[in-house]
């Protein structure tokens, strides 16, 4: 049974767009053999058939088809066409951890991006192999891609971004709910809910009341798909409303830490010292003249 691999990438930063083009195979055409790419080729198929392998792996790819190859491994020809066909490819290259995996969700470390951007974590999911839903919509994408190649480049820069970002997008599994697990879904719903009542007192019971799952079966979720159990992933997101209410306001440590929903001030001085390295009030003063 063909294992269903999908390749994950911590964000932010998205993947970014390297180059893309287009090929066309007559009968005895083959793709050629590479070693250590360093870049990952993404390959769809409009027409024909493309026999393709990555290391001990092989496959057909039928029209409307696509492959992730990885920048690491080997990819070859597995056999010549035997017919007319036409594929289209764009390579990208990825700043932050990524990993390809046969299970719900990766087991990402996030923790250097939370140092270095405020803002949550996500991990982009895009599948090795896919029959594309919208296939049509994907090769328009690809057209557009290719197409920016005769434009200033002035202009062809944000063209072939926005065009590379909504293919992400439509390839991003997390986005469509019928290849989201279960799992997954649970835990963004338990994300959405603490985010949007963050401010307020959140027990186990408040949210098994709320999201209609067994608190433990909740905590497995968000442990699975963020790393964190509920309580961890609540108490993270305070503190980073925290840090933005330090730098975008005067308001006393005492009254900042009500507002993120720390009901003990000390408690709160003693998390983010915990968690950030320095007290609140280093903190804002680090960033002050």
């Amino acid at each position: 049974m063909e294992r269903k691999d999908q390749v994950y990438f911590a964000a932010p930063p998205l993947p970014y767009y390297l180059e893309s083009g287009e090929t066309h195979y007559v009968p005895g055409d083959q793709h050629p053999s590479r070693k250590q790419l360093g870049v990952f080729d993404l390959i769809m198929v409009e027409s024909g058939r493309l026999f393709i392998g990555e290391e001990e792996r092989h496959w057909t790819l039928a029209a409307g088809q696509t492959l992730l190859l990885l920048p690491d491994r080997y990819h070859y020809s597995v056999k010549p066409s035997e017919e007319d066909m036409h594929f289209y490819w764009v390579h990208f290259q990825a700043l932050g951890e990524w990993q390809q995996s046969d299970q719900e969700h990766a087991s990402l470390s996030h923790d250097a991006h939370n140092q270095q951007f405020l803002t949550s974590p996500y991990s982009l999911t895009l599948p090795k192999q896919w029959t594309l839903p919208y296939p049509e919509q994907a090769f328009r994408l690809m057209r557009t891609l290719n197409r920016a190649g005769g434009e200033r480049q002035s202009s062809a820069f944000w063209t072939r971004q926005q065009a590379f970002e909504e293919l992400l997008r439509m390839m991003d599994l997390r986005q469509n709910e019928s290849y989201t697990s279960p799992v997954v879904t649970l835990a963004e719903k338990t994300e959405a809910y603490l985010k949007n009542n963050y401010r307020s007192e959140i027990t186990s019971q408040t949210l098994t009341d709320s999201l209609n799952f067994h608190y433990n079966y909740i905590t497995r979720c968000m442990k699975q798909v963020y790393g964190m159990t509920p309580v961890e992933y609540l108490t993270k997101f305070r503190l980073e409303q925290a840090k933005l209410l330090l730098l975008k306001t005067e308001w006393p440590v005492s009254e900042i830490a009500l507002h993120v929903g720390f009901e003990n001030v000390p408690y709160f001085s003693n998390c983010f010292t915990g968690h950030i390295g320095i007290p609140p009030s280093k903190y804002r003063k680090q960033f002050t003249t």
